[in-house]
């Protein structure tokens, strides 16, 4: 598959088309949402954390996960909270439904810049940009039948490269999506969750960050992978992932190791049949730099069904181990790694 790199320049032209095709690793494209011209239904804003604690201490409390969304999804909007004990293989995700938001969320045009800020009844969720990094805040005193969730975490930014990709989808020229995975972002901070308070540490503690702009045809099925964390004392994560629009510009699948970014071909997911966490995953790569074995531990699964719209998710958090090549062919081995991997069918 021949890889092209985007260059500079706006996302769409004046008929509300992708200018270009292809990836980067910093936002090369600028998006505005005003330059689309498809139905306001059809427009889909997002932005995902996902920050996973791995305490390497064996007197520490066990690896904890913490889940984020904040989505414009023209007929539906959302706001998710989730919170991951890995060591007990539990997890309980909460979602509140805007109903046709149609653009009044406001996401930011950009993934360096513009808060999102959200208050549904109790339940406040904010994105803020600082000089240092991200500033996540979540105060959800429902949470988990009243048990409670609250918090703010600092995500570092480093000046590291990302995955951007800008990807068509065939037979619907004003179909596109525009997005950046920030993988490996060392995070610190302090939640309560249950009465129970957690101290996350930047040195044992990365997270990600998943931004998607676009307009997306009704019916589309992903596979997205994706890990952070410290390989002999270097950060290093990947993103991996297919399943919908045409990717013959390119593919989204790079690692990230010390800040630089190297692109992969396309990888390809095994995941057992009949199955998402009882049984392990394997993943390969048309150009053999992507070898693992992904053991499970949680399935964060979740069905959001309103009549037209409905989300089926399996987000399999688990520990990756195998094998990576760098550019230079510099071979990594991978163990045990904190991640996870997701199939997504959305009917939106």
């Amino acid at each position: 598959m021949q890889q092209q790199r985007l260059s500079p320049g706006s996302l769409l032209d004046d008929r509300g088309r992708l200018e270009q095709a292809g990836w980067a690793t910093t936002e090369i494209r600028t998006y505005d949402r005003a330059r689309i011209s498809a139905s306001r239904l059809r427009i889909k804003e997002w932005d995902y954390y996902c920050l996973i604690s791995d305490p390497a201490s064996d007197d520490a409390v066990g690896p904890v996960g913490l889940a984020l969304t904040v989505a414009d999804n023209g007929y539906m909007g959302l706001v998710g909270v989730s919170w991951l004990d890995l060591a007990a293989g539990t997890e309980v995700t909460e979602n509140k439904l805007i109903p046709f938001p149609l653009g009044r969320m406001r996401m930011p045009s950009s993934a360096d810049a513009g808060d999102v800020i959200v208050h549904r009844g109790a339940l406040r969720v904010e994105f803020r940009h600082e000089t240092r990094g991200r500033r996540l805040i979540v105060d959800h005193p429902g949470f988990d039948g009243g048990r409670g969730l609250s918090g703010e975490l600092l995500l570092q930014q480093p000046a590291d490269d990302r995955m951007v990709i800008a990807t068509p989808f065939p037979r619907a020229p004003k179909a596109f999506y525009y997005n950046q995975k920030v993988n490996c972002l060392p995070a610190s901070g302090t939640l309560t969750v249950r009465g129970v308070r957690h101290e996350f540490d930047a040195a044992s503690t990365f997270g990600v960050l998943d931004w998607g702009r676009g307009v997306w045809t009704y019916d589309n099925t992903w596979y997205w992978g994706s890990a952070s964390g410290l390989h002999q004392g270097a950060r290093f994560g990947f993103n991996i992932g297919y399943g919908f629009g045409d990717t013959t510009a390119a593919s989204e699948n790079m690692l990230f190791h010390d800040g630089i970014a190297h692109k992969l071909d396309r990888v390809h997911f095994h995941r057992p049949h009949g199955t998402y966490a009882g049984g392990p995953w394997r993943f390969t790569s048309s150009d053999s730099r992507f070898e693992m074995d992904f053991e499970p531990i949680v399935d964060r699964a979740a069905d959001v069904d309103a009549l037209v719209l409905r989300s089926t998710q399996h987000q399999v958090f688990g520990r990756y181990s195998g094998h990576v090549l760098l550019d230079d062919g510099t071979r990594l081995e991978i163990e045990n790694l904190l991640g996870f991997a997701e199939e997504v069918r959305n009917r939106w």
